[in-house]
């Protein structure tokens, strides 16, 4: 029998927005990354930028879901080695 990866409470709770720079090591510019963190986190994701090459892979992030959630999204790229920082809304919205 399955058991339910996403939390009861996370799905009730109201959702924030949260736009990020990910940075990628050249270890994981080959994994599917964000595919991953949809699938283990309640989250939707939107990629509104990325720059990808054999070296480094950059993303401009946009994750949305309960606040909890995001947390440990976050948490969970970090732990993998990915550089997450937040975007500033001002350098996006110009």
């Amino acid at each position: 029998m399955a058991t339910p990866k996403k939390s009861t409470r996370a799905r009730f709770a109201k959702p924030q927005t949260t736009r990020l720079w990910l940075m990628y090591p050249p270890k994981l510019i080959q994994k599917p990354v964000i595919w991953e963190l949809t699938h283990k986190f309640n989250l939707v994701t939107n990629v509104r930028q990325a720059s990808v090459t054999d070296e480094i892979g950059i993303v401009c992030l946009e994750l949305e879901g309960a606040p909890e959630e995001v947390e440990a999204g976050m948490k969970w790229l970090k732990k993998l080695g990915v550089s997450v920082e937040p975007v500033e809304l001002s350098a996006m919205e110009s």
